[in-house]
């Protein structure tokens, strides 16, 4: 697929990385989602979002994070050790020489009451190409008509041999519509949607239109390598 297709972005664990905006784009933290798990301590908690964050800031140094969408998991409550984990998301962003954007999801309906930093519904990056947002809902007005649309809110997953595991999924676009790309999760806590059988309908995002379109992408970070798969159109009945 990345030799047919100009691919303007880098693959990270359940992140992106565009090299032309020193940018990196994660979605879906769901800090708090934890406290309402019955695990004590579960791996994909707190610790584990700021410990890969860091990890990222730390390969990449970019100029910019922004965060697509559901940062909180809460709609009434902030949950214990929430606060904790935003000033350690915060502190570290700021100790890499960066700045944090966040285009509030579904999810950050208390997320000014913890964040004082900058939101926006869209955030367009350096490149003047490439528009971020939940994908919750439609973009507002003046960010519709980009060349990329880069969302979160799916959770998308595939299963390969049995075993489900996060993906990303990239319609490169064409004359008629724009470029999109659905970052999975980068909580761990979220199992993930499995597309192997999805069809458009099943998902929500206005920005997502036919799901054979998608090219599947699967991080390995025991290699760091990132693998592509034909268009979910072509490779369906193969998974």
């Amino acid at each position: 697929m990345t030799d047919a297709v100009d691919v303007p972005f880098e693959l990270d664990d359940r992140a992106v990385y565009f090299p032309r905006a020193e940018t990196l784009v994660l979605a879906d933290l769901h800090l708090g989602r934890g406290a309402a798990s019955r695990v004590q301590a579960p791996i994909g908690g707190e610790e584990d979002v700021g410990d890969r964050l860091e990890e990222l800031l730390d390969t990449r140094n970019p100029e910019t994070v922004v965060i697509a969408g559901d940062l909180l998991h809460s709609f009434s409550r902030i949950p214990r050790g929430v606060e904790r984990s935003i000033t350690r998301l915060v502190d570290g962003i700021e100790a890499a020489d960066a700045s944090l954007v966040v285009t509030p999801g579904n999810h950050d309906t208390m997320l000014e009451s913890v964040l004082d930093g900058e939101t926006a519904p869209a955030y367009r990056l350096a490149d003047g190409e490439t528009v971020v947002c939940h994908g919750h809902e439609s973009p507002p007005d003046d960010v519709r008509g980009a060349t990329r649309y880069v969302i979160g809110h799916e959770h998308p997953a595939i299963e390969i041999d049995g075993r489900k595991r996060p993906c990303t999924l990239y319609d490169p676009g064409g004359d008629d519509r724009a470029a999109t790309l659905i970052l999975p999760a980068f909580t761990r806590l979220a199992g993930g949607r499995t597309v192997n059988r999805l069809r458009s309908s099943d998902l929500q995002s206005p920005l997502i239109g036919d799901l054979d379109d998608y090219y599947p992408a699967v991080y390995d970070r025991s290699s760091g390598e990132t693998l592509w798969f034909p268009s979910l159109g072509e490779s369906r009945h193969l998974l």
